[in-house]
Parts: C-alpha cells; structure tokens; sequence
C-alpha cells in the first residue's frame, strides 16, 4: 500500500568509491579523517610520499597505506606527545 501516491520516487544509487593506492614509498602521515563512504564510517590518512611535495599528498585508507601498521604506530605516538 502507497500511503503517499503523489510522492516521486527517486530511486538511490549507490555512490561509486574508487580505492586509491599508494603511488610510492610513505614519507610520513600528516593528518587523519573521518568520513563516512557507503554508509559506513571510514578513516583515512593523509600521506606524504618520499621525494614529493605537499601538492602530492592523498588521503588513503590504511589498508591502502603501504606498511600502513608501522606508519599509523609512528603517527600515533606522535600525536600522544
């Protein structure tokens, strides 16, 4: 049953994320986020690499993050200080 008839029906895509991956080494971790993708909250990482300048920084999830665990403890910790 419509309880609304006149009411238009959009009907909702899912918004397309694409995974960006790392393009070299990590230099260091600057800053992290929180953003929400799909419905789910996500944090990402924004990563300076080794031999680039600041206009080359992305904002990568950790999986995406080469030695993702080694730079997020260093990031961390630096944070706590």
């Amino acid at each position: 049953e419509d309880k609304f008839p006149s009411r238009r029906r959009n009907p909702t895509t899912p918004e397309i994320v694409e995974v960006e991956h790392s393009p070299g080494p990590v230099s260091k971790m600057i800053r992290a986020r929180k953003i929400r993708l799909n419905g789910k909250d996500q944090r990402q990482y924004l990563v300076r690499f080794k031999n680039q300048t600041a206009d080359k920084d992305k904002w990568l999830e950790e999986d995406a993050i080469p030695y993702g665990n080694l730079h997020l403890k260093i990031f961390r910790a630096s944070r706590r200080t």
